[in-house]
């Protein structure tokens, strides 16, 4: 009989804790004990795990004696400060904020790019899941890298609501109705109105004029990938859009490459799927790949302003492959060779 882990769930009651109880559930993951934490908000709450109701419990400082794997999306604070604490319970933490992921003795793992830098798990007992954004595009410029080299990538990405949380699909939901029945929608989440708007802002501004969120792919990138001289320009925008993340992506590459040859390196690439038909208007779009785990492919074209450069439009579900499930691949990796 295969070995079974203690598995914690923190940040369980939102909406990537509870996808990453589904993708325990779906991907069969060895699963002994499963115990889901939150804060004292969701005291009292039950959620269903293979047909059981385990109830949630509070989070604190004893909240991971004997527990194997630690699933944390809880936000920043709460891995600042609970994570340590789990790791020093002799827990692994795979943590879905941002806290850790520049830590230079935390490894930023996407499975299908970097799988071995889970090895240094112990510096820390931390392992970092990368930004939503940074996930889907780095498991197309992976097989690109190594097919032609990468100069430069210029990015704009348009990201769905659910990347702010619940209350960002319920403002997108609320402006929508007041809208069609003549109510001035009100805007509390967003500093805008995001119903039938666009809004080129995702959290704060830095001093060199790119957001926060745009200079995480930027650095992301280059440390997932082992390549800080890899150029990256990144503009993300919030859309009306319930789930699912999609990029433009303009790559310089280093030799010349044919849209065939992308093309079929990329179908072989793991991860990905190609959906490139624009003869039969047949390409990615945010509907098309929510639920599920691949970053679908599209668009893919000569950059015509450029000698050596391919374009591309690609998608994928944030609150999956974003987040829960790359975090639930992470500890597939950890229980198959280093546990």
């Amino acid at each position: 009989m295969s070995k079974l882990y203690k598995v914690a769930v923190c940040g369980a009651t939102g909406a990537v804790g509870n996808q990453m109880i589904q993708c325990l559930e779906e991907r069969d993951f060895p699963v002994g004990e499963l115990r889901l934490l939150a804060s004292e908000r969701s005291k009292g709450k039950k959620l269903t795990y293979k047909g059981e109701e385990i109830p949630v419990q509070v989070l604190g400082q004893d909240s991971f004696q004997d527990i194997d794997i630690a699933l944390f999306s809880a936000g920043a604070s709460t891995s600042r400060d609970y994570a340590p604490l789990a790791a020093e319970a002799g827990a692994v933490v795979v943590d879905n904020s941002s806290y850790w992921r520049m830590d230079p003795l935390v490894p930023l793992v996407v499975p299908e790019v970097n799988p071995k830098a889970v090895a240094d798990y112990p510096n820390k007992g931390i392992i970092a899941n990368p930004n939503c954004s940074t996930i889907q595009m780095v498991v197309v410029l992976q097989p690109i890298q190594e097919l032609a080299g990468i100069e430069r990538v210029v990015v704009s990405t348009y990201q769905a609501v659910s990347g702010t949380g619940q209350k960002a699909i319920f403002e997108l939901e609320n402006q929508l109705k007041d809208l069609h029945e003549g109510r001035a929608p009100e805007a509390k989440v967003y500093p805008q109105q995001i119903a039938w708007n666009l809004l080129p802002h995702i959290d704060v501004f830095l001093d060199n004029g790119y957001t926060k969120e745009e200079m995480k792919m930027v650095l992301e990138t280059q440390k997932i990938m082992g390549d800080d001289g890899i150029k990256l320009s990144a503009t993300c925008v919030r859309v009306p859009v319930r789930y699912s993340h999609s990029e433009a992506v303009n790559i310089a590459t280093k030799k010349k490459v044919s849209v065939d040859e992308v093309r079929a390196v990329l179908a072989k690439a793991p991860g990905v799927k190609v959906v490139d038909d624009p003869a039969n208007l047949v390409y990615p779009t945010p509907l098309m790949s929510a639920g599920q785990d691949l970053t679908l492919v599209g668009r893919i074209r000569e950059d015509i302003s450029q000698e050596k450069g391919i374009d591309l439009w690609l998608v994928a579900d944030n609150i999956r492959k974003g987040a829960a499930t790359n975090a639930v691949q992470i500890a597939e990796i950890l229980a198959a060779d280093y546990l």
